[in-house]
């Protein structure tokens, strides 16, 4: 007879991964996902298996309606957040948080900034009907038992969500080289407290994204402009306080950026994603900068104290 832990072990096995990375692009949060996941293990732990024909899709129209009531409350508080609201980061971990190797749509993999802030934009019923569409591959009338409308009311849900995605969000593939370059010039201008060097290494019409979440210092609006954002950022770094920052290149929502630690505590200070620029190729178009704290507590510790280390 399965034991409780085994059938628990076979749950986080067979389905996790795929709820981990629906509920993540449904709340823009891994905690809230981990919660999520967590949430519907409880009740499947009550339900008898064999009166269940398909256990994933029994499982994910689950997640998918704890996130759907999740995000009313989540709408709410983003009403009162204080700043700008990005993402919890994914560090050098994207890959976990993929619906799996079987997904072949044109999002499927993505979790960048970029396109997370995209579905921000879009009502809880919209990211459902997308995401189960577009990156679950799910098909409309599974789409409309799930949430309780029509196929056709599904269809036209995502196509809606869809246009608005492809109109706020185009995807850059960024290969390992220019990762790399990226990295590297960015870092040397930062240690080196070069404005010039930072200015020309980002598109003109580039922009600076700060979360703070009210807990720490953080720019409260977008700012605009390479020579602006790199006299900001330069200024940021010269500061006393900063005087032990160190870098450590990493992966942040599949984007080329990195961790910034105090040396002196060995504390995580912020993630810095950088995204390419869609009208100046070879330049950075936007910077991510994760700040919150809460958010940052996220990140795996061993994967934190490893950049820390090393």
């Amino acid at each position: 007879m399965t034991t409780l832990a085994e059938r628990a072990l076979r749950y986080d096995r067979e389905h996790g991964r795929n709820l981990r990375a629906l509920a993540y692009r449904m709340l823009g949060s891994r905690s809230e996902a981990e919660d999520i996941v967590q949430e519907v293990w409880l009740r499947w732990a009550e339900v008898d298996e064999s009166s269940v024909q398909h256990a994933g899709a029994y499982l994910s129209r689950l997640a998918t309606n704890l996130c759907l009531d999740k995000l009313g409350s989540a709408a709410e508080r983003r009403e009162h957040y204080v700043g700008i609201w990005l993402p919890e980061p994914l560090v050098d971990e994207e890959a976990a948080w993929s619906s799996g190797p079987e997904a072949h749509t044109e999002f499927a993999q993505d979790v960048s900034v970029a396109f997370m802030l995209a579905l921000e934009r879009l009502s809880p019923l919209e990211r459902a009907a997308f995401l189960l569409h577009d990156v679950f591959d799910l098909d409309f009338d599974e789409i409309g038992r799930r949430l309780d409308r029509s196929a056709a009311a599904c269809r036209q849900l995502a196509s809606r969500a869809r246009n608005h995605v492809k109109a706020d969000y185009a995807r850059r593939e960024v290969e390992e080289e220019e990762r790399e370059r990226l990295f590297n010039a960015f870092s040397d201008a930062v240690r080196e407290f070069d404005v010039d060097a930072l200015a020309k290494i980002l598109a003109e019409d580039a922009v600076m994204l700060s979360d703070g979440g009210g807990k720490v210092s953080a720019l409260m609006r977008p700012l605009h402009g390479s020579a602006m954002i790199a006299k900001t950022f330069i200024g940021f770094a010269v500061l006393p306080t900063s005087a032990g920052w160190r870098l450590q290149p990493a992966r942040i929502n599949g984007l080329p950026g990195c961790l910034i630690f105090d040396d002196a505590t060995g504390q995580l200070i912020q993630t810095v994603a950088l995204a390419l620029s869609a009208s100046e190729p070879g330049r950075i178009g936007a910077l991510y900068i994760q700040r919150n704290p809460d958010k940052l507590r996220g990140i795996p510790a061993a994967l934190a104290h490893t950049n820390a280390a090393g």
